[in-house]
Parts: structure tokens; C-alpha cells; sequence
């Protein structure tokens, strides 16, 4: 039984569903419109000359829907997969594995932008 209170604030017993369920949420809104972004400014460079993929990544628009695919994508994905592991894994392994998946998707993130960064400059 809920009272007023809790029913207003709308936080769950651990405090961080709301506030997850919204990030969740806000992230993948994003990707509705950075994904298309994403796509026809960086799609079309599959395939072509290394200097050609540096020139156009050098413009800042291609190199800023990149930057905003690799950045949200990645935070979307660890919110996701969070999701995933705490619905299946129980115990000190669960929390393991959130601490694991999360340093792999900034670590990602961090090694997509400076690769990026050395692309374009």
C-alpha cells in the first residue's frame, strides 16, 4: 500500500527507477534523431579513401553526429544492459557485472571519440 507521499514522488523502494526509467527514456528519444543524423552525414564515407573519410570528418557536422552517436549511444547501451543485469543476475555477481559493463561502455565511448578526435584533426 502506497501513501500520498510515495505515490507523488514516484520513486520506487530503491529510490532510482524513475530517474532511470527517464534517462532510459531521454536517451533513446535522442538516438531517434541522431541515428538518421548519424547515418547520412557518416554513412556515405563507407568505403572511401582514408583521406577523403579525414577531410569530411574534419567539417564540424559529421564529426558532431559522430561524436553525439558515440556519446549517447554508449550511455543508451549501459542504461540498457543495467536493465538486463539486474533483471537476471542475482547476488555479488550482479554487481560485478554492472561495474564491468559500465567501464566497458565509457571505456568504449572514451576510445571512439579519441579516435575520432585523431581522425579528424
Amino acid at each position: 500500500m502506497l501513501t500520498d507521499r510515495k505515490r507523488v514522488e514516484g520513486l520506487g523502494s530503491a529510490r532510482s527507477g524513475t530517474d532511470h526509467h527517464w534517462k532510459t527514456t531521454l536517451t533513446a528519444v535522442a538516438l531517434l534523431v541522431i541515428v538518421p543524423m548519424f547515418l547520412f552525414s557518416v554513412g556515405p564515407l563507407l568505403g572511401n579513401p582514408y583521406a577523403e573519410v579525414q577531410a569530411a570528418l574534419s567539417r564540424p557536422f559529421p564529426a558532431v553526429s559522430a561524436a553525439l552517436m558515440l556519446i549517447v549511444g554508449f550511455y543508451h547501451f549501459r542504461l540498457g544492459i543495467q536493465m538486463v543485469i539486474e533483471d537476471y543476475v542475482q547476488g555479488t555477481a550482479r554487481k560485478v557485472a554492472i561495474v564491468v559493463t559500465a567501464l566497458l561502455s565509457y571505456g568504449l565511448m572514451a576510445f571512439g571519440l579519441v579516435s575520432l578526435a585523431q581522425i579528424a584533426l
